[in-house]
């Protein structure tokens, strides 16, 4: 929740707002900044150069640090990469408007992170009132909590990858068809990347390694590995051609895809569609982006049960009885912490999983 900054600009001294659990004691008339520094929720002022002028002992307290130890640092300190906080504050800047983002990731001084609701407001034409109140539904989405949870799975698997990808290099020196030799390849590259996935997860805070990809290589791999399996799908492609490269974790958003398109299999489908568009002027968020990188797996199966559909991202959530609820959890993660969103329409025979990122065209 984020409290309206005009009650700061414009009184000399602060009620208080039960909602927000903040208690003050009034003995008389005080300036914004006594006030805000009783406050349990986080306040700091920002300059025109996006430093701090001035925070309160809560926010000191969230992000870590004394309350001189942020004086004249930059914003860009509490942005770990892809949440827009520093563009949204000069837009607040630059536009004299409130800019509000909620359930970003936030960098603490200690280097860890966490999520949260954030507010700035401007004061005048060279400052910003910044508000920031901590959230715990990203967790509730799955995005840390799943994270965590997964780490003692990973470690499990990993003994079990490497007799696998063993196996896999024996039987390829053994056979004479170079059919399965290719199958044998298939195996191997696959249990390196689940080991790599494995690594990624039992390290304390992985992000993604973001490089320029193909974004139709990486749905190519996808639908070989689903061709391979008993049971598959045909296969559609339906590809802009003109598509610029993008920006991404290659092994992560690999993942992400092959987690919509095994969904798709265990759902029934016959028909299994992958495509590509860009779109002009799409809002990830709070954000409202220029370009949008759109990938849809669209399949022809029995659909997203209406009564999982709310919580269909959360871990442990499933439509099928021996199923983990693990992959789409797994998938909003990677999609959130590329910046981009993850999204999904459902009827028997008709399901759309919509995958968005931010893209900027080369120029």
């Amino acid at each position: 929740m984020i409290i309206s900054a005009r009650i700061v600009r414009d009184m000399h001294y602060y009620r208080a707002m039960p909602k927000h659990r903040t208690t003050i004691e009034q003995s008389g008339p005080q300036t914004s900044e006594e006030v805000l520094a009783q406050c349990i929720t986080a306040f700091a002022e920002l300059d025109f150069g996006l430093k701090f002028n001035w925070c309160n002992p809560a926010l000191a307290d969230l992000l870590g640090a004394g309350l001189l130890r942020w004086h004249g640092d930059s914003l860009e300190l509490l942005d770990p990469g892809g949440s827009g906080l520093v563009e949204a504050a000069q837009r607040a800047l630059d536009e004299q408007r409130r800019v509000v983002l909620r359930q970003i990731r936030l960098r603490r001084r200690d280097e860890g992170e966490f999520f949260g609701d954030i507010a700035f407001t401007p004061l005048d034409q060279q400052r910003l009132l910044m508000e920031l109140h901590q959230t715990h539904s990203s967790g509730d989405r799955g995005t840390p909590a799943l994270s965590e949870s997964l780490r003692g799975f990973a470690h499990e698997v990993k003994n079990p990858l490497a007799g696998v990808r063993g196996a896999a290099q024996l039987l390829g020196r053994r056979v004479e068809s170079d059919d399965l030799r290719e199958l044998a390849e298939l195996i191997i590259a696959e249990a390196d990347r689940l080991a790599g996935l494995a690594d990624n997860l039992l390290r304390a805070r992985g992000k993604p390694r973001l490089v320029r990809l193909n974004v139709h290589e990486l749905l190519e791999r996808v639908a070989a590995l689903i061709a391979a399996e008993d049971g598959a799908p045909m296969v559609r492609r339906d590809y802009d051609p003109s598509l610029p490269p993008a920006v991404g974790d290659g092994d992560r958003l690999y993942q992400l895809v092959l987690n919509l398109a095994r969904n798709a299999v265990e759902a029934g489908a016959t028909t299994l569609s992958l495509r590509t568009r860009v779109e002009f002027g799409a809002r990830l968020g709070e954000r409202l982006r220029r370009v949008v990188l759109r990938v849809d797996v669209i399949d022809d199966g029995c659909g997203v049960p209406a009564n999982i559909s709310a919580s269909l991202y959360q871990p442990l959530v499933s439509g099928r009885a021996d199923g983990s609820g693990l992959g789409l959890a797994l998938a909003r993660e990677i999609a959130d912490e590329h910046g981009g969103e993850l999204r999904h329409s459902s009827r028997p025979g008709a399901t759309t999983f919509t995958l968005l990122l931010p893209l900027e065209l080369s120029p």
